[in-house]
Protein backbone atom coordinates (compact mmCIF):
# COMPACT_ATOMS: atom_id res chain seq x y z
CA UNK A 1 0.00 0.00 0.00
CA UNK A 2 3.02 2.15 0.09
CA UNK A 3 2.43 3.11 -3.54
CA UNK A 4 -1.25 3.96 -3.13
CA UNK A 5 -0.65 7.63 -3.79
CA UNK A 6 1.15 6.92 -7.03
CA UNK A 7 -1.51 4.43 -8.06
CA UNK A 8 -4.29 6.84 -7.19
CA UNK A 9 -2.67 9.59 -9.22
CA UNK A 10 -2.24 7.21 -12.13
CA UNK A 11 -5.88 6.13 -11.95
CA UNK A 12 -7.01 9.75 -11.86
CA UNK A 13 -4.84 10.54 -14.89
CA UNK A 14 -6.27 7.56 -16.75
CA UNK A 15 -9.84 8.56 -15.88
CA UNK A 16 -9.19 12.19 -16.81
CA UNK A 17 -7.57 11.13 -20.10
CA UNK A 18 -10.47 8.83 -20.82
CA UNK A 19 -12.92 11.69 -20.26
CA UNK A 20 -10.93 13.98 -22.58
CA UNK A 21 -10.60 11.23 -25.17
CA UNK A 22 -14.30 10.50 -24.95
CA UNK A 23 -15.09 14.16 -25.35
CA UNK A 24 -12.81 14.40 -28.39
CA UNK A 25 -14.44 11.33 -29.93
CA UNK A 26 -17.86 12.86 -29.25
CA UNK A 27 -16.89 16.19 -30.85
CA UNK A 28 -14.72 14.98 -33.72
CA UNK A 29 -16.52 11.78 -34.66
CA UNK A 30 -20.07 11.67 -33.36
CA UNK A 31 -20.75 15.44 -33.70
CA UNK A 32 -18.28 15.99 -36.54
CA UNK A 33 -20.80 17.37 -39.06
CA UNK A 34 -22.32 19.76 -36.54
CA UNK A 35 -19.04 21.35 -35.47
CA UNK A 36 -17.71 21.42 -39.04
CA UNK A 37 -20.81 23.30 -40.18
CA UNK A 38 -20.51 25.69 -37.23
CA UNK A 39 -16.86 26.44 -38.09
CA UNK A 40 -17.65 26.93 -41.76
CA UNK A 41 -20.49 29.22 -40.86
CA UNK A 42 -18.02 31.41 -38.98
CA UNK A 43 -15.30 31.28 -41.63
CA UNK A 44 -17.13 30.95 -44.95
CA UNK A 45 -19.84 32.77 -46.83
CA UNK A 46 -21.18 32.58 -50.38
CA UNK A 47 -21.73 35.17 -53.10
CA UNK A 48 -24.08 34.53 -55.99
CA UNK A 49 -22.91 36.32 -59.12
CA UNK A 50 -24.29 36.05 -62.63
CA UNK A 51 -22.36 34.70 -65.57
CA UNK A 52 -21.23 36.97 -68.36
CA UNK A 53 -24.08 38.71 -70.20
CA UNK A 54 -24.61 37.96 -73.86
CA UNK A 55 -23.44 40.61 -76.30
CA UNK A 56 -25.48 42.54 -78.88
CA UNK A 57 -24.34 43.04 -82.48
CA UNK A 58 -25.36 44.98 -85.56
CA UNK A 59 -26.29 42.97 -88.64
CA UNK A 60 -22.63 42.85 -89.77
CA UNK A 61 -21.50 41.57 -86.33
CA UNK A 62 -20.14 44.95 -85.25
CA UNK A 63 -20.38 45.13 -81.45
CA UNK A 64 -23.19 47.29 -80.12
CA UNK A 65 -23.15 46.14 -76.48
CA UNK A 66 -20.18 44.29 -74.97
CA UNK A 67 -18.80 43.33 -71.56
CA UNK A 68 -15.73 44.87 -69.96
CA UNK A 69 -13.96 44.44 -66.65
CA UNK A 70 -14.99 47.05 -64.11
CA UNK A 71 -13.29 47.82 -60.79
CA UNK A 72 -15.21 48.15 -57.52
CA UNK A 73 -14.40 48.62 -53.85
CA UNK A 74 -15.90 46.59 -51.02
CA UNK A 75 -15.40 46.18 -47.30
CA UNK A 76 -15.45 43.50 -44.62
CA UNK A 77 -17.06 45.38 -41.71
CA UNK A 78 -15.82 42.93 -39.09
CA UNK A 79 -12.18 43.75 -39.90
CA UNK A 80 -12.55 47.52 -39.62
CA UNK A 81 -11.43 49.04 -36.31
CA UNK A 82 -11.25 52.76 -37.13
CA UNK A 83 -14.86 53.18 -38.27
CA UNK A 84 -14.80 56.97 -38.50
CA UNK A 85 -11.41 57.14 -40.21
CA UNK A 86 -12.33 54.60 -42.91
CA UNK A 87 -15.65 56.35 -43.56
CA UNK A 88 -13.88 59.74 -43.90
CA UNK A 89 -11.22 58.39 -46.25
CA UNK A 90 -13.61 56.51 -48.54
CA UNK A 91 -16.04 59.43 -48.61
CA UNK A 92 -13.28 61.79 -49.77
CA UNK A 93 -11.81 59.47 -52.41
CA UNK A 94 -15.11 58.24 -53.83
CA UNK A 95 -17.15 61.45 -53.42
CA UNK A 96 -19.84 59.55 -51.55
CA UNK A 97 -22.01 60.45 -48.59
CA UNK A 98 -20.13 59.67 -45.39
CA UNK A 99 -23.32 58.58 -43.62
CA UNK A 100 -24.17 55.86 -46.14
CA UNK A 101 -20.63 54.46 -45.86
CA UNK A 102 -20.84 54.46 -42.05
CA UNK A 103 -24.10 52.50 -42.20
CA UNK A 104 -22.43 49.76 -44.23
CA UNK A 105 -19.38 49.66 -41.96
CA UNK A 106 -21.61 49.06 -38.94
CA UNK A 107 -23.46 46.16 -40.53
CA UNK A 108 -22.99 42.65 -39.16
CA UNK A 109 -21.76 41.12 -42.42
CA UNK A 110 -18.63 39.93 -44.18
CA UNK A 111 -19.14 41.77 -47.47
CA UNK A 112 -20.52 45.20 -48.41
CA UNK A 113 -20.02 46.88 -51.78
CA UNK A 114 -19.17 50.58 -51.42
CA UNK A 115 -18.95 51.66 -55.07
CA UNK A 116 -18.94 50.07 -58.51
CA UNK A 117 -17.46 51.31 -61.80
CA UNK A 118 -14.52 53.12 -60.26
CA UNK A 119 -12.81 55.78 -62.32
CA UNK A 120 -9.10 55.39 -63.03
CA UNK A 121 -8.31 58.19 -60.56
CA UNK A 122 -10.45 56.60 -57.82
CA UNK A 123 -8.77 53.26 -58.42
CA UNK A 124 -5.27 54.75 -58.18
CA UNK A 125 -6.12 56.65 -55.00
CA UNK A 126 -7.53 53.52 -53.36
CA UNK A 127 -4.41 51.54 -54.25
CA UNK A 128 -2.31 54.09 -52.36
CA UNK A 129 -4.08 53.59 -49.05
CA UNK A 130 -3.77 50.55 -46.79
CA UNK A 131 -6.90 50.23 -44.70
CA UNK A 132 -7.80 47.00 -42.93
CA UNK A 133 -11.05 45.59 -44.23
CA UNK A 134 -11.08 47.61 -47.48
CA UNK A 135 -10.61 45.63 -50.70
CA UNK A 136 -10.71 46.07 -54.47
CA UNK A 137 -12.46 43.70 -56.84
CA UNK A 138 -13.38 43.34 -60.51
CA UNK A 139 -16.62 42.41 -62.22
CA UNK A 140 -18.14 42.38 -65.68
CA UNK A 141 -19.71 45.70 -66.73
CA UNK A 142 -21.79 46.62 -69.78
CA UNK A 143 -20.18 48.93 -72.34
CA UNK A 144 -21.68 50.46 -75.48
CA UNK A 145 -18.81 51.22 -77.91
CA UNK A 146 -20.86 53.58 -80.12
CA UNK A 147 -22.36 55.57 -77.27
CA UNK A 148 -25.70 57.08 -78.28
CA UNK A 149 -25.99 55.23 -81.61
CA UNK A 150 -29.24 53.19 -81.65
CA UNK A 151 -29.57 53.72 -77.90
CA UNK A 152 -33.39 53.67 -77.78
CA UNK A 153 -33.40 50.43 -79.77
CA UNK A 154 -30.72 48.86 -77.57
CA UNK A 155 -31.75 50.12 -74.13
CA UNK A 156 -29.24 49.71 -71.30
CA UNK A 157 -28.25 47.49 -68.39
CA UNK A 158 -29.49 48.92 -65.10
CA UNK A 159 -27.61 48.97 -61.83
CA UNK A 160 -29.59 45.97 -60.59
CA UNK A 161 -28.19 43.84 -63.40
CA UNK A 162 -31.45 43.80 -65.38
CA UNK A 163 -31.95 45.18 -68.87
CA UNK A 164 -34.02 48.32 -69.25
CA UNK A 165 -35.86 49.36 -72.44
CA UNK A 166 -35.27 48.12 -75.97
CA UNK A 167 -33.41 44.89 -76.66
CA UNK A 168 -31.76 44.82 -73.23
CA UNK A 169 -35.18 44.83 -71.59
CA UNK A 170 -37.16 42.61 -73.97
CA UNK A 171 -34.48 39.88 -74.19
CA UNK A 172 -33.17 40.25 -70.63
CA UNK A 173 -33.61 36.58 -69.68
CA UNK A 174 -31.92 35.37 -72.87
CA UNK A 175 -28.99 37.80 -72.55
CA UNK A 176 -28.55 37.19 -68.82
CA UNK A 177 -25.84 34.72 -67.79
CA UNK A 178 -26.59 31.93 -65.35
CA UNK A 179 -25.82 32.34 -61.64
CA UNK A 180 -22.36 31.52 -60.32
CA UNK A 181 -21.72 30.75 -56.65
CA UNK A 182 -18.44 32.05 -55.20
CA UNK A 183 -17.31 30.49 -51.92
CA UNK A 184 -15.24 32.91 -49.85
CA UNK A 185 -13.54 32.30 -46.51
CA UNK A 186 -11.51 34.15 -43.92
CA UNK A 187 -7.84 33.21 -43.75
CA UNK A 188 -5.66 33.22 -40.58
CA UNK A 189 -4.77 36.87 -41.13
CA UNK A 190 -8.37 37.83 -41.73
CA UNK A 191 -8.04 38.14 -45.51
CA UNK A 192 -10.44 36.61 -47.98
CA UNK A 193 -9.68 33.42 -49.83
CA UNK A 194 -11.75 32.43 -52.84
CA UNK A 195 -12.93 29.11 -54.14
CA UNK A 196 -14.35 29.64 -57.63
CA UNK A 197 -14.53 26.02 -58.67
CA UNK A 198 -17.90 25.45 -57.07
CA UNK A 199 -19.88 26.45 -60.14
CA UNK A 200 -18.48 27.68 -63.48
CA UNK A 201 -19.84 30.73 -65.31
CA UNK A 202 -22.42 30.15 -68.06
CA UNK A 203 -22.60 33.04 -70.50
CA UNK A 204 -25.91 34.40 -71.76
CA UNK A 205 -26.88 34.19 -75.43
CA UNK A 206 -25.53 36.69 -77.97
CA UNK A 207 -28.01 38.59 -80.15
CA UNK A 208 -27.51 39.78 -83.73
CA UNK A 209 -29.86 42.61 -84.74
CA UNK A 210 -31.39 43.34 -88.13
CA UNK A 211 -30.10 46.92 -87.86
CA UNK A 212 -27.61 47.94 -90.53
CA UNK A 213 -24.83 49.99 -88.92
CA UNK A 214 -24.32 52.27 -91.94
CA UNK A 215 -28.01 53.02 -92.49
CA UNK A 216 -28.56 53.58 -88.75
CA UNK A 217 -25.59 55.95 -88.63
CA UNK A 218 -26.82 57.93 -91.65
CA UNK A 219 -30.37 58.15 -90.25
CA UNK A 220 -29.16 59.56 -86.93
CA UNK A 221 -26.83 61.95 -88.73
CA UNK A 222 -29.77 63.33 -90.75
CA UNK A 223 -31.86 63.80 -87.60
CA UNK A 224 -29.05 65.80 -85.98
CA UNK A 225 -28.86 67.91 -89.14
CA UNK A 226 -32.65 68.42 -89.00
CA UNK A 227 -32.21 69.75 -85.47
CA UNK A 228 -29.70 72.30 -86.75
CA UNK A 229 -31.51 73.26 -89.97
CA UNK A 230 -35.18 72.90 -88.99
CA UNK A 231 -34.99 73.20 -85.19
CA UNK A 232 -37.03 70.04 -84.69
CA UNK A 233 -38.04 69.21 -81.12
CA UNK A 234 -38.08 65.46 -81.80
CA UNK A 235 -37.62 63.24 -84.82
CA UNK A 236 -37.68 59.65 -86.08
CA UNK A 237 -36.45 57.74 -89.10
CA UNK A 238 -37.60 54.15 -89.53
CA UNK A 239 -36.23 51.99 -92.36
CA UNK A 240 -37.78 48.57 -92.96
CA UNK A 241 -37.83 45.81 -95.56
CA UNK A 242 -41.56 45.91 -96.41
CA UNK A 243 -41.57 42.32 -97.67
CA UNK A 244 -40.19 40.69 -94.51
CA UNK A 245 -40.69 43.24 -91.73
CA UNK A 246 -36.95 43.38 -91.02
CA UNK A 247 -36.02 46.70 -89.34
CA UNK A 248 -32.90 48.19 -90.95
CA UNK A 249 -32.76 51.43 -88.95
CA UNK A 250 -34.65 52.79 -85.97
CA UNK A 251 -33.32 56.29 -85.33
CA UNK A 252 -34.72 58.58 -82.64
CA UNK A 253 -33.89 62.19 -81.71
CA UNK A 254 -33.06 63.27 -79.06
CA UNK A 255 -30.97 60.33 -77.95
CA UNK A 256 -28.80 59.43 -74.93
CA UNK A 257 -25.56 57.66 -74.07
CA UNK A 258 -26.35 54.32 -72.37
CA UNK A 259 -22.88 54.33 -70.79
CA UNK A 260 -24.05 57.35 -68.77
CA UNK A 261 -27.76 56.63 -68.41
CA UNK A 262 -27.72 57.60 -64.72
CA UNK A 263 -26.84 61.17 -65.71
CA UNK A 264 -29.97 61.61 -67.86
CA UNK A 265 -32.31 64.19 -66.32
CA UNK A 266 -35.39 63.66 -68.52
CA UNK A 267 -36.30 59.97 -68.30
CA UNK A 268 -38.65 60.35 -71.28
CA UNK A 269 -35.60 60.31 -73.56
CA UNK A 270 -35.23 56.59 -72.79
CA UNK A 271 -38.50 55.92 -74.62
CA UNK A 272 -38.46 54.64 -78.17
CA UNK A 273 -41.02 57.03 -79.61
CA UNK A 274 -41.56 54.83 -82.70
CA UNK A 275 -43.30 52.25 -80.51
CA UNK A 276 -44.00 54.08 -77.24
CA UNK A 277 -45.73 57.27 -78.41
CA UNK A 278 -48.90 57.65 -80.45
CA UNK A 279 -49.68 60.48 -82.87
CA UNK A 280 -52.20 61.59 -85.46
CA UNK A 281 -50.43 60.98 -88.79
CA UNK A 282 -52.23 63.39 -91.10
CA UNK A 283 -52.09 62.97 -94.88
CA UNK A 284 -49.61 60.07 -94.89
CA UNK A 285 -52.69 58.06 -93.90
CA UNK A 286 -54.58 58.91 -97.12
CA UNK A 287 -53.07 56.00 -99.10
CA UNK A 288 -54.67 53.63 -96.54
CA UNK A 289 -58.11 55.16 -97.13
CA UNK A 290 -57.58 55.01 -100.89
CA UNK A 291 -56.35 51.38 -100.76
CA UNK A 292 -59.47 50.27 -98.89
CA UNK A 293 -61.83 51.93 -101.40
CA UNK A 294 -59.91 50.56 -104.39
CA UNK A 295 -59.95 47.08 -102.89
CA UNK A 296 -63.74 47.31 -102.48
CA UNK A 297 -64.14 48.63 -106.03
CA UNK A 298 -65.84 51.78 -104.74
CA UNK A 299 -63.46 54.04 -106.68
CA UNK A 300 -60.81 53.73 -109.39
CA UNK A 301 -57.75 55.94 -109.88
CA UNK A 302 -59.73 57.82 -112.57
CA UNK A 303 -62.89 58.33 -110.50
CA UNK A 304 -63.65 62.07 -110.24
CA UNK A 305 -65.29 64.28 -107.68
CA UNK A 306 -65.89 68.03 -107.54
CA UNK A 307 -64.16 69.87 -104.72
CA UNK A 308 -65.82 73.06 -103.47
CA UNK A 309 -63.14 73.63 -100.84
CA UNK A 310 -65.22 72.38 -97.90
CA UNK A 311 -67.48 69.55 -96.84
CA UNK A 312 -70.14 69.78 -94.14
CA UNK A 313 -70.48 66.97 -91.57
CA UNK A 314 -73.30 67.89 -89.24
CA UNK A 315 -72.27 71.07 -87.44
CA UNK A 316 -68.63 70.67 -88.53
CA UNK A 317 -66.94 72.04 -91.65
CA UNK A 318 -63.87 70.31 -93.10
CA UNK A 319 -61.55 72.37 -95.29
CA UNK A 320 -58.51 71.70 -97.45
CA UNK A 321 -55.02 72.81 -96.52
CA UNK A 322 -54.65 76.56 -97.03
CA UNK A 323 -58.39 76.70 -97.83
CA UNK A 324 -57.70 75.66 -101.42
CA UNK A 325 -60.54 74.89 -103.86
CA UNK A 326 -59.55 72.27 -106.44
CA UNK A 327 -62.70 71.82 -108.53
CA UNK A 328 -63.11 68.58 -110.51
CA UNK A 329 -60.30 66.13 -109.68
CA UNK A 330 -59.47 62.43 -110.09
CA UNK A 331 -58.50 60.11 -107.24
CA UNK A 332 -54.92 60.27 -108.53
CA UNK A 333 -54.99 64.02 -107.98
CA UNK A 334 -56.55 63.59 -104.52
CA UNK A 335 -53.26 61.99 -103.44
CA UNK A 336 -51.05 64.23 -105.59
CA UNK A 337 -52.54 67.42 -104.12
CA UNK A 338 -53.39 65.86 -100.74
CA UNK A 339 -57.01 67.01 -100.89
CA UNK A 340 -58.77 66.52 -97.54
CA UNK A 341 -62.28 66.75 -98.98
CA UNK A 342 -61.29 64.14 -101.57
CA UNK A 343 -60.28 61.71 -98.80
CA UNK A 344 -63.66 62.30 -97.11
CA UNK A 345 -65.37 61.58 -100.46
CA UNK A 346 -63.48 58.27 -100.73
CA UNK A 347 -64.47 57.22 -97.20
CA UNK A 348 -68.10 58.04 -97.90
CA UNK A 349 -68.11 55.81 -100.98
CA UNK A 350 -67.18 52.86 -98.74
CA UNK A 351 -69.32 53.62 -95.71
CA UNK A 352 -68.22 53.73 -92.09
CA UNK A 353 -68.45 50.01 -91.33
CA UNK A 354 -66.26 48.99 -94.26
CA UNK A 355 -63.77 51.76 -93.48
CA UNK A 356 -63.56 50.62 -89.85
CA UNK A 357 -63.02 47.03 -90.97
CA UNK A 358 -60.07 48.01 -93.16
CA UNK A 359 -58.49 50.08 -90.43
CA UNK A 360 -58.62 46.93 -88.32
CA UNK A 361 -57.19 44.83 -91.18
CA UNK A 362 -54.27 47.22 -91.56
CA UNK A 363 -53.43 46.60 -87.90
CA UNK A 364 -54.18 49.96 -86.30
CA UNK A 365 -56.15 48.48 -83.41
CA UNK A 366 -53.38 46.16 -82.19
CA UNK A 367 -49.65 46.49 -81.42
CA UNK A 368 -47.20 45.31 -84.07
CA UNK A 369 -45.66 42.73 -81.73
CA UNK A 370 -42.11 43.90 -82.41
CA UNK A 371 -39.48 42.39 -80.11
CA UNK A 372 -38.73 45.59 -78.17
CA UNK A 373 -39.73 46.44 -74.62
CA UNK A 374 -42.67 48.71 -73.89
CA UNK A 375 -44.68 48.85 -77.12
CA UNK A 376 -47.97 50.74 -76.73
CA UNK A 377 -51.14 50.84 -78.80
CA UNK A 378 -53.87 53.50 -78.75
CA UNK A 379 -57.36 52.31 -77.93
CA UNK A 380 -58.69 55.01 -80.32
CA UNK A 381 -61.62 55.33 -77.95
CA UNK A 382 -62.84 58.62 -79.41
CA UNK A 383 -62.67 57.39 -83.00
CA UNK A 384 -64.54 54.20 -82.13
CA UNK A 385 -67.51 56.13 -80.77
CA UNK A 386 -68.73 56.02 -84.37
CA UNK A 387 -69.62 59.67 -84.91
CA UNK A 388 -69.75 60.69 -88.56
CA UNK A 389 -67.20 63.47 -88.06
CA UNK A 390 -64.70 60.98 -86.62
CA UNK A 391 -64.80 58.83 -89.75
CA UNK A 392 -64.52 61.90 -91.97
CA UNK A 393 -61.42 63.29 -90.27
CA UNK A 394 -59.82 59.84 -89.93
CA UNK A 395 -59.99 59.55 -93.74
CA UNK A 396 -57.21 62.14 -93.93
CA UNK A 397 -55.37 61.06 -90.78
CA UNK A 398 -56.72 63.36 -88.07
CA UNK A 399 -58.63 62.10 -85.04
CA UNK A 400 -57.10 58.62 -85.31
CA UNK A 401 -53.98 57.65 -83.34
CA UNK A 402 -51.18 55.19 -84.02
CA UNK A 403 -47.49 54.61 -83.44
CA UNK A 404 -44.93 55.24 -86.16
CA UNK A 405 -44.30 51.51 -86.47
CA UNK A 406 -48.00 50.77 -86.91
CA UNK A 407 -48.02 53.25 -89.79
CA UNK A 408 -44.88 51.70 -91.31
CA UNK A 409 -46.40 48.23 -91.07
CA UNK A 410 -49.61 49.44 -92.78
CA UNK A 411 -47.82 51.20 -95.67
CA UNK A 412 -45.73 48.03 -96.11
CA UNK A 413 -48.99 46.28 -97.05
CA UNK A 414 -49.20 48.53 -100.12
CA UNK A 415 -45.51 48.03 -100.93
CA UNK A 416 -45.50 44.22 -100.68
CA UNK A 417 -48.73 43.53 -102.55
CA UNK A 418 -51.25 43.14 -99.72
CA UNK A 419 -49.60 41.31 -96.78
CA UNK A 420 -49.47 42.49 -93.17
CA UNK A 421 -46.01 41.49 -91.92
CA UNK A 422 -44.72 41.56 -88.36
CA UNK A 423 -41.82 43.99 -87.84
CA UNK A 424 -38.80 42.48 -86.08
CA UNK A 425 -35.38 43.68 -84.99
CA UNK A 426 -33.52 40.51 -83.90
CA UNK A 427 -32.07 38.50 -86.76
CA UNK A 428 -30.25 35.72 -84.89
CA UNK A 429 -29.79 34.40 -81.35
CA UNK A 430 -26.50 32.61 -80.69
CA UNK A 431 -27.09 30.14 -77.87
CA UNK A 432 -24.47 27.59 -76.77
CA UNK A 433 -22.96 27.42 -80.23
CA UNK A 434 -26.37 27.08 -81.91
CA UNK A 435 -27.78 29.75 -84.23
CA UNK A 436 -31.49 30.44 -83.98
CA UNK A 437 -32.59 32.58 -86.93
CA UNK A 438 -35.73 34.72 -86.95
CA UNK A 439 -38.24 33.84 -89.63
CA UNK A 440 -40.47 36.58 -91.12
CA UNK A 441 -44.06 36.27 -89.96
CA UNK A 442 -47.13 37.22 -92.00
CA UNK A 443 -49.90 38.41 -89.69
CA UNK A 444 -52.52 38.75 -92.46
CA UNK A 445 -51.80 37.43 -95.98
CA UNK A 446 -54.59 39.33 -97.74
CA UNK A 447 -55.34 42.76 -96.32
CA UNK A 448 -55.95 44.09 -99.84
CA UNK A 449 -55.61 42.56 -103.29
CA UNK A 450 -52.45 42.69 -105.37
CA UNK A 451 -54.36 44.81 -107.89
CA UNK A 452 -55.40 47.40 -105.29
CA UNK A 453 -51.84 47.55 -103.92
CA UNK A 454 -50.43 48.13 -107.42
CA UNK A 455 -52.96 50.89 -108.12
CA UNK A 456 -52.16 52.76 -104.90
CA UNK A 457 -48.44 52.32 -105.57
CA UNK A 458 -48.74 54.03 -108.97
CA UNK A 459 -50.82 56.80 -107.42
CA UNK A 460 -48.07 57.33 -104.82
CA UNK A 461 -45.50 57.42 -107.63
CA UNK A 462 -47.54 60.26 -109.11
CA UNK A 463 -47.31 62.10 -105.78
CA UNK A 464 -43.52 62.13 -106.16
CA UNK A 465 -43.52 62.74 -109.92
CA UNK A 466 -46.23 65.42 -110.10
CA UNK A 467 -47.45 66.30 -106.60
CA UNK A 468 -46.23 67.60 -103.26
CA UNK A 469 -43.63 64.83 -102.95
CA UNK A 470 -41.32 66.08 -105.73
CA UNK A 471 -38.55 66.87 -103.27
CA UNK A 472 -38.28 63.12 -102.57
CA UNK A 473 -37.64 62.19 -106.21
CA UNK A 474 -34.41 60.47 -107.31
CA UNK A 475 -33.50 60.57 -111.03
CA UNK A 476 -33.66 57.13 -112.63
CA UNK A 477 -35.91 55.59 -109.96
CA UNK A 478 -39.65 55.36 -109.43
CA UNK A 479 -40.32 56.42 -105.84
CA UNK A 480 -43.73 55.86 -104.23
CA UNK A 481 -44.42 58.30 -101.44
CA UNK A 482 -46.79 60.56 -99.55
CA UNK A 483 -46.36 63.73 -97.50
CA UNK A 484 -48.21 64.47 -94.28
CA UNK A 485 -48.53 67.61 -92.17
CA UNK A 486 -50.73 66.99 -89.14
CA UNK A 487 -51.73 69.43 -86.45
CA UNK A 488 -50.98 68.34 -82.89
CA UNK A 489 -53.98 68.31 -80.57
CA UNK A 490 -53.88 70.18 -77.28
CA UNK A 491 -54.54 66.91 -75.46
CA UNK A 492 -51.40 65.38 -77.02
CA UNK A 493 -49.50 68.31 -75.52
CA UNK A 494 -51.07 67.44 -72.14
CA UNK A 495 -53.10 70.62 -72.14
CA UNK A 496 -56.76 70.34 -71.17
CA UNK A 497 -58.18 72.15 -74.15
CA UNK A 498 -60.30 71.06 -77.11
CA UNK A 499 -59.04 71.29 -80.68
CA UNK A 500 -55.58 71.61 -82.18
CA UNK A 501 -52.49 73.72 -81.54
CA UNK A 502 -50.29 75.46 -84.12
CA UNK A 503 -47.61 72.78 -83.71
CA UNK A 504 -47.32 70.12 -86.41
CA UNK A 505 -45.93 66.67 -87.06
CA UNK A 506 -44.49 66.68 -90.57
CA UNK A 507 -43.79 63.32 -92.17
CA UNK A 508 -43.02 61.51 -95.38
CA UNK A 509 -43.44 57.81 -96.03
CA UNK A 510 -42.19 56.13 -99.18
CA UNK A 511 -40.66 53.02 -100.71
CA UNK A 512 -38.28 52.25 -103.55
CA UNK A 513 -37.85 51.06 -106.18
CA UNK A 514 -41.62 51.44 -106.40
CA UNK A 515 -42.14 48.45 -108.73
CA UNK A 516 -39.83 46.17 -106.73
CA UNK A 517 -39.61 47.65 -103.21
CA UNK A 518 -36.45 46.81 -101.28
CA UNK A 519 -36.83 49.35 -98.52
CA UNK A 520 -39.49 51.58 -96.99
CA UNK A 521 -38.71 54.74 -95.03
CA UNK A 522 -40.73 56.88 -92.64
CA UNK A 523 -39.43 60.37 -91.83
CA UNK A 524 -41.25 61.99 -88.90
CA UNK A 525 -40.36 65.46 -87.60
CA UNK A 526 -41.94 67.05 -84.53
CA UNK A 527 -42.69 70.75 -85.07
CA UNK A 528 -39.99 71.66 -87.61
CA UNK A 529 -39.52 75.27 -88.71
CA UNK A 530 -41.02 74.61 -92.14
CA UNK A 531 -44.44 75.22 -93.63
CA UNK A 532 -45.21 71.62 -94.63
CA UNK A 533 -43.58 68.19 -95.00
CA UNK A 534 -42.92 69.03 -98.65
CA UNK A 535 -40.10 71.27 -97.44
CA UNK A 536 -38.95 69.33 -94.37
CA UNK A 537 -39.47 65.55 -94.39
CA UNK A 538 -39.46 64.91 -98.17
CA UNK A 539 -35.89 66.21 -98.77
CA UNK A 540 -34.60 64.10 -95.87
CA UNK A 541 -36.28 61.04 -97.39
CA UNK A 542 -34.44 61.72 -100.64
CA UNK A 543 -31.07 61.91 -98.86
CA UNK A 544 -31.35 58.61 -97.02
CA UNK A 545 -33.08 56.81 -99.92
CA UNK A 546 -30.28 57.92 -102.29
CA UNK A 547 -27.73 56.75 -99.72
CA UNK A 548 -29.31 53.27 -99.53
CA UNK A 549 -29.60 52.99 -103.31
CA UNK A 550 -25.89 53.79 -103.71
CA UNK A 551 -24.91 51.63 -100.72
CA UNK A 552 -26.79 48.60 -102.07
CA UNK A 553 -25.96 49.43 -105.70
CA UNK A 554 -29.58 49.18 -106.81
CA UNK A 555 -29.75 49.67 -110.60
CA UNK A 556 -32.05 52.40 -112.05
CA UNK A 557 -35.48 51.28 -113.25
CA UNK A 558 -35.88 53.96 -115.94
CA UNK A 559 -33.89 56.62 -117.77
Amino acid sequence: MKHWRINSSLILIIIFSAVILGRLIFIQVIKNQYWRALAQGQQKFFLFLQGERGEIFFQDRTNLAINQKSDFVYISPGEIEDLRGVADTLSTILNLDKGSISEKIQKNSFYEVIKKKLSQQELENLKKINLAGVYLGQEEARFYPFGALASQATGFLGGDGNGQYGIEGFYNEILQGKDKMLEKEMGPAGYFGVNESANPFEKGSDIVLTLDYNIQFMAEKLLKKAKEDLEIEEGEIVVINPNSGKILALAIFPTFNPNQYSEVADLEVFQNSSIQKVFEPGSVFKPITMAAALDQGKVTPQTTFVDTGTVKIGKYTISNYDNRIWGKRTMIEVLERSINTGAVFVEQQMGNDIFMDYINRFGFFEPTGIDLQGEVCSSNKEFKTGHEINFATAAFGQGIEMTSLQLVRAISVIANGGKLVKPYIVDKILENGKIVETQPKIQNPSVISQSAASQVTMMMVNVVENGYGKAAGIPGYYIAGKTGTAQISWSALRIKKAGYSDKTVQSFVGFAPALDPQFLILIKLYNPMAKTAEYSAAPIFKEIAKYIIDYWQIPPDHE
